[in-house]
């Protein structure tokens, strides 16, 4: 089979395609108090009261396309971009924290990854790249700036955000941070960090944890932010994780051509193919999933810049850029994705993901995760089930779902079968602030912001409120799936505990209930999720009896059949 090496344009396309706005959320203003800001909801708009630092990502994608030569760039030599790129970087160093931090998501929150960690890899690279064009006092400035940031990151965490991907990312900005200022304890500080990192990685599957389990989205920045360090430092220990990582990332690149989504722990639909690229010569199952990612990029099923939010735009434009230039030619022939394969059942007991290729069908569910399960069609490439489980909503208005990790459940897998039982866990994401919790919200930070141990402790309990946590409902469930002859059959059961009683109750389709900022973009395959909404008369019978039993069938011939009892 033949590849064609032209349609690595995609990479840069994609991303160029997306300057014209980086440079409009930009204040341009050389005369302007917040010259090379990226915040344009702090700098124009004035709905916000602090510089988001994340935006300032953005001084990477304009040295790149200042530097280099892409398809259709008419950015490349342009000394106007350049100089914003210079102005970014200086605004950069002007919005740190004394210890080092950065901030995101409110005043004073002294990220030690999310903003930190992240924007010192960038204006490391952005530096790198323009160094010999940057003023002499701009460059002191910058140095300055990534030592105090390379610093702060080597003391460690203090957030305790279990999130793999900041760890690595971590493990990057300070082997780039050693790498440009030559400070032994900064690779003191990258060993350490690499500890650390390995301490949530399972190398018996090959996964990496984000928060509680799994997510496909986030190893695959993992796999990108761990082959930019094995470019320039190729120990044995970390492509011995790499090549692991590739493996269990390959299980979620799916027949028609999407990439992890509500499997996951954190729901992530993004794809990161940088490291993939870098690795394409190395392991040849890289090259598979690069090739794939690639295709699906083109046929808009991944999730290109272009409908990524403002705060989010600037990872994915420099992350598309390094993978055009450092795309690699594909073998001949390729190796083959599991979806690819004649047949298999494999079951990940630490994930609770079960995986299986079965005649026509390619089947994902993750039983962590209250058996949310994907059933494809592999001759046609086409998704034919997405039940992310049970979702319903109280009479006392609290929302509850089955989609949720809680040690608490119970999973057995027995061949092509496999059943979770538990109770279903409230939705702590909906809470929403009103203006008055927005002003005592403020009021706390400015009065413990200061602190950097008072700020992390008050972090950790934001994550807790939204986000962690099981806040078990009195509802009992137990989902199963089984395949044979007549086709697939996914059971509920659910029981009703004291006097809880639903007003709303729906099963099957594609949602989300975690806070994660980085998820729920619209992709096309959600047109093709239907799911099984109990009328009113169901529900008061089920309030009236307690239990309730509904049966999902994926006939032979592709149907969904629904029936309740």
């Amino acid at each position: 089979m033949g590849y064609n090496s032209e349609l690595r344009n995609v990479y840069a396309i994609k991303a160029l395609s997306q300057i014209n706005r980086l440079l409009g959320l930009q204040d341009r203003n050389s005369f302007s108090p917040t010259y090379g800001c990226f915040h344009r909801d702090y700098w124009l708009y004035k709905t916000s009261d602090f510089p988001d630092a994340v935006r300032q990502f953005g001084v990477h994608a304009l040295a790149m396309v200042y530097k280099y030569d892409f398809p259709e760039n008419i950015y490349r030599g342009n000394q106007r971009v350049r100089d914003w790129a210079i102005a970014g970087l200086s605004f950069w160093t002007n919005i740190q924290h004394k210890d080092g931090s950065f901030d995101e998501f409110y005043p004073y929150e002294r990220g030690w990854v999310g903003p930190t960690a992240f924007t010192t890899f960038a204006c490391i690279e952005a530096y790198q790249i323009l160094k010999d064009e940057i003023p002499k006092d701009a460059s002191r400035n910058i140095i300055s700036a990534i030592r105090r940031a390379a610093c702060f990151i080597a003391r460690g965490e203090a957030e305790k955000d279990d999130l793999a991907n900041h760890h690595a990312m971590a493990c990057l900005a300070l082997w780039k941070a050693y790498e440009l200022l030559s400070d032994d304890n900064l690779r003191i500080g990258f060993d350490k960090a690499w500890k650390n990192f390995l301490s949530y990685h399972n190398s018996e599957e090959g996964w990496s944890r984000e928060y509680d389990g799994v997510d496909p989205g986030y190893l695959s920045a993992t796999v990108s932010f761990l082959g930019k360090i094995y470019q320039t430092n190729p120990a044995t220990e970390i492509l011995d994780v790499l090549h692991q990582s590739v493996k269990f990332c390959s299980f979620f690149l799916y027949p028609d051509g999407f990439y992890g989504g509500s499997l996951g722990s954190r729901n992530t639909l993004h794809f990161y193919p940088h490291g993939f690229e870098i690795l394409a010569g190395k392991i040849p199952l890289a090259a598979s999933i690069a090739e794939a990612g690639l295709r699906a990029l083109a046929e808009g099923k991944l999730v290109p810049p272009e409908i990524m939010s403002d705060r989010y735009v600037f990872y994915r434009v420099p992350e598309f850029l390094q993978a055009y230039l450092d795309y690699s030619p594909r073998p001949v022939e390729l190796s083959p994705l599991p979806y690819e394969e004649t047949s298999f059942v494999h079951y990940f007991p630490g994930a609770g993901i079960f995986v299986a290729a079965r005649d026509k069908n390619y089947i994902v569910a993750n039983l962590s995760k209250g058996g949310v399960v994907k059933i494809f069609d592999r001759e046609r490439k086409k998704i034919l089930l997405n039940d992310c489980g049970i979702i319903g909503c109280l009479s006392n208005g609290k929302a509850v779902t089955s989609q949720w990790i809680d040690l608490g459940y119970s999973r057995s897998v027995d061949g092509m079968s496999w059943e979770v039982t538990g109770y279903m866990n409230e939705v702590p994401s909906n809470k929403l602030l009103t203006p008055l919790k927005n002003i005592v919200f403020r009021m706390v930070l400015v009065a413990l912001g200061w602190n950097p141990r008072l700020s992390h402790i008050l972090k950790g309990r934001i994550r807790s409120a939204l986000i962690l946590g099981c806040r078990r409902a009195p509802v009992w469930f137990k989902r199963s799936f089984s395949m044979n002859g007549n086709g697939v059959v996914i059971t509920n059961e659910l029981n009703l505990e004291g006097n809880a009683r639903f007003q709303t109750l729906s099963i099957g389709g594609e949602f989300s209930v975690r806070y994660v900022p980085q998820s729920r973009y619209f992709q096309s395959q959600e047109l093709c999720s239907p799911n099984g909404e109990l009328n009113r008369e169901e529900i008061d019978r089920f309030n009236r009896s307690k239990t309730i039993k509904v049966n999902c069938v994926l006939a032979p011939d592709t149907t969904l059949h629904w029936t309740i009892r």
